[in-house]
């Protein structure tokens, strides 16, 4: 959005009651109803009748507020949430472009893939209501954008032709090694600098999506082969992805009930949700950082790793297979084996010189590949123009140098490729 509003473009933006809004951009806030005036729907279509609300509303904003919501030349959107599910029935000429971050999958996806949480009965029923108001975005579809090939192979193949791949983009000059970086334990008393023996965890909330279990019970094994590694977790203790543990409490809690007595907690540092520029610092300061998922949307975090020059070990699964390249600018465990993780960790501390060159080479993917100015805006840019000017009644978007092709043809993985400052402070419990 900064790009189009810094070359002149008119932005307008509708969004729901809490919508933030962004500096120069007009954002116009739907309402929804009172708790009390919705009525009662069964539980597997309470996700529709949310969406269905929501639709409702950006119709009746459009509808209220026409004097001031100009007609638009492109419509950009996330299908996920309901605002556009009646957008056409408005502005039916109007091209709209989804960002397509991930359709639910009855099978090869997220869904199933993890033995220990087995389907309950009637969620496999749930998650195919849950999709329906996806696949009915797919029939009124323009072009979709997403971030990698992998997540893009999750639209039905009849419509894989409108997908264009482009990532949001890493700012490779910001996101970067820089000398003199160190983060502070501020609490224990700790300091820490490139070269100490130091694991690196992130993700939004500690939860299994994310693998936390995995990496959590990789740690009594590491432990015992490097006695002098410490373990930095960044993230929450609710759910983003998934249920809560099914007797209560954080998934933190219960691994560390389930672990209890096999673990040195002096060297394991749990600091909660920290400042961009402090995760950063981390990513700099870490020999080592460790990314597990399910098959599951790509975490930004994982490619800001790699952009500041950090050793990744990330889960044998898509999308992360797509951007790693095993023994080449990373490393891929199975994201089931505890045991192989903590052994592939410890190697990596064992001997930081033999793996730089993999550090080096993640750093290069993501300059290649992922670089917000040099590769990935120009690439949203031309897509936004050619839709706004009417190229997808015409064709596929293939645009020479500007490149994000759409289409099965575009949907393979990314080929394989043969001055530091800052400092940081974390909280820890």
């Amino acid at each position: 959005m900064g790009a189009l509003i810094a070359r002149g473009d008119e932005i307008q933006a509708i969004g729901a009651p809490h919508a933030p809004g962004m500096a120069g951009v007009s954002c116009f806030r739907y309402r929804l109803p009172s708790v009390g005036a919705v009525p009662a729907v069964h539980p597997w279509a309470q996700d529709f009748q949310v969406k269905v609300i929501r639709a409702e509303a950006v119709l009746r904003l459009l509808s209220e507020r026409s004097d001031q919501i100009v007609r638009p030349d492109l419509i950009l959107g996330h299908p996920g949430w309901g605002e556009l599910l009646g957008i056409k029935d408005h502005w039916a000429d109007v091209p709209v472009l989804h960002q397509l971050e991930f359709v639910y999958q009855l099978q090869g996806g997220d869904t199933g893939f993890d033995p220990e949480f087995p389907i309950a009965l009637g969620s496999q029923t749930r998650l195919r209501l849950r999709r329906a108001t996806q696949l009915m975005a797919f029939h009124d579809l323009d072009w979709a954008l997403a971030p990698t090939h992998w997540q893009a192979t999750t639209a039905p193949a009849a419509f894989q032709d409108r997908v264009s791949v482009i990532h949001e983009g890493i700012d490779t000059t910001a996101i970067a090694p820089r000398v003199g970086s160190h983060v502070n334990l501020e609490q224990r008393g700790l300091r820490f600098e490139p070269g100490d023996e130091v694991v690196s965890f992130v993700a939004r909330n500690l939860e299994p999506y994310r693998g936390f279990h995995t990496f959590l019970r990789a740690l009594p094994l590491l432990q015992k082969l490097r006695p002098r590694a410490h373990v930095i977790l960044v993230g929450g203790e609710g759910v983003s992805y998934g249920p809560p543990p099914a007797q209560g409490g954080s998934w933190k809690q219960v691994l560390l009930a389930e672990l209890e007595g096999q673990l040195d907690l002096g060297r394991i540092h749990f600091v909660g949700q920290v400042p961009h520029p402090v995760l950063h610092d981390l990513f700099r300061v870490c020999a080592c950082h460790v990314y597990l998922t399910y098959p599951f949307v790509l975490s930004w975090s994982l490619l800001e790793a790699m952009a500041c020059g950090a050793v990744v070990i990330g889960s044998d699964t898509p999308p992360v297979a797509e951007v790693i390249s095993h023994g080449l600018n990373g490393l891929l465990v199975d994201f089931f084996s505890h045991e192989a993780l903590a052994e592939r960790v410890a190697e990596v501390l064992a001997d930081p010189a033999a793996h730089r060159a993999l550090a080096l080479e993640a750093r290069r993917t993501v300059q290649q590949h992922f670089d917000l100015h040099g590769v990935c805006l120009p690439r949203q840019l031309a897509l936004v123009d050619w839709l706004a000017a009417g190229g997808s009644a015409r064709g596929t978007f293939s645009p020479q140098g500007a490149g994000a092709n759409g289409g099965t043809n575009a949907l393979a993985p990314y080929p394989a490729l043969s001055s530091w400052m800052g400092t940081a402070s974390l909280g820890s419990s």
